[in-house]
Formats: C-alpha cells, structure tokens, sequence
C-alpha cells in the first residue's frame, strides 16, 4: 500500500509504515489518517507480516497535529480508531515506533499508541497542547502517567515542554535509545525479534494488557493458546532443540 502522505515497505516479517509530508514535518491531516489506518489494516490483513515499524521521513517522526489543516474543518481522526487512525485502534500485532527529530502532541501520541518506542538520543518528544490551550486528547493525558511516575508525566502535561530522546530513556519511556539516523534499523531488529514468536502470544499478551478486567481475559486467552498448533508446535520445538516454525493456528 502507498499514497502520497503514508509509504509502506515490507522489509522480511515487518512492515516499515512511513508519515511522508516532510513539507509539513510529517503533522497529520485527514489523509496521513486515513493513510495510517490502511497500513495498519494492511498489516493486520497479512498472516506474513508479524509486526509493524512507523517513522517518519527525513528524520522527523512527526509534528502532531496539522493546525492549519483543522482550521480549515479537517479532522486528524478516524472514527473507532482514533488520532491518527492509530491512538484508538486494537491492534493484535507488535507495532514499534520509531523516532527521529520532532515527536510533538499527536506525533509523541501516535508514539505512545505503540508497543515499543525506539527514540535517537537527539529526537525530542514532549506534549505542548497546553501552550495552545488544548489538552493531549489523543492518549497523552491518559497514557502517560500509566507509563512513567505520577509527578513526572504531570510536568510533560502541565509545562508542554519536551525531552530528549536521552532523557526520555532515563525515565524509562522508550526502549531503545539510538544514536541519530539510527532509530529504524534498530526498530526493524526489534521486530525481527518479536517475530521469532508465536504470533497467537503476541496477540493475547495485547489483549490481556489492554483489558479492563485483565484476570478474567487471561483465563479465556490461556484456554484459547493450549488449544492451539503453535502451542504444541513450541513444546515440541524445545524438547527437540529446534527453532520454532509458527504457523498462527
């Protein structure tokens, strides 16, 4: 899939989904949306590809919202699925982001929306809504405090003022923290990683962490898993000291 706002590049097991309007630093319109929500789809649809990378193009991740394009009556949502047509989505495959330059408002949203963040050591990632008199609607206000401590996502929330992918490492938000231009060949590594798992795993880990009643979607998930191929497949596959071979069954 490609249009002229989102790119995708099937790299092995991975799909690379790229934000391309580096004109407007990768700030996300109705089209970069709808853009996002097909290649999610796109990933989703295909028992070949096992989990997701996006970026965004030349080194910028991306700016958030497009002001300009909401006061002209766009809408940087998808119905269901949130800013971005990602924020809201229930995804059951690992989607990494990847971070270079600017990750702002919507942008470090879009972020938070995914499993992992890789973040080059200079990128900067804050949520300035404040500053505009908005709120960080697209996740930010809730996801956040869930992912670092109490006072110190009320400072990115009550300041607007961003940190460095360095520092963002230290509070222990991203994973990896990557020398500049380096964030999405380590991403890409990450997700070769996830892929060595069973996918069917992978999805009841996502569903049970996103639960509200988590206890109770682990049973059914743990009934559903030791009813399955891949289960069998992964017990056999260490009692005979051989790589796994995943089918998703």
């Amino acid at each position: 899939m490609s249009n002229t706002e989102v790119r995708t590049e099937r790299i092995g097991s991975t799909l690379l989904i790229t934000i391309d309007r580096p004109q407007a630093r990768n700030a996300v319109n109705a089209a970069v949306a709808a853009g996002l929500a097909a290649a999610l789809d796109e990933l989703e649809a295909d028992p070949a590809l096992r989990a997701g990378v996006l970026t965004g193009a030349e080194n910028t991740f991306s700016a958030g919202m497009d002001l300009k394009a909401a006061l002209k009556g766009e809408s940087p949502e998808i119905p269901g699925r949130g800013f971005g047509g990602l924020t809201e989505a229930e995804l059951t495959k690992p989607l990494i982001a990847a971070v270079e330059g600017f990750a702002m408002g919507g942008g470090f949203e879009l972020a938070l929306g995914c499993d992992l963040i890789v973040a080059s050591e200079d990128s900067r990632l804050g949520l300035p809504e404040v500053k505009r008199g908005l709120i960080a609607a697209g996740g930010g206000v809730i996801r956040l405090p869930k992912r670092i401590p109490h006072h110190l996502a009320m400072e990115f929330l009550l300041t607007g003022e961003p940190v460095t992918g360095r520092r963002a490492g230290e509070l222990g938000l991203v994973n990896r923290v990557t020398p500049s231009g380096d964030a999405a060949a380590v991403a890409l590594q990450l997700a070769e990683k996830l892929a060595e798992n069973a996918p069917l795993a992978l999805a009841a880990v996502k569903k049970i962490v996103r639960a509200a009643d988590p206890a109770a979607v682990q049973g059914e998930e743990i009934k559903k898993l030791m009813q399955s191929a891949d289960v069998r497949e992964g017990m056999n596959a260490f009692a005979e000291r051989r790589a796994p071979k995943w089918t998703g069954e």
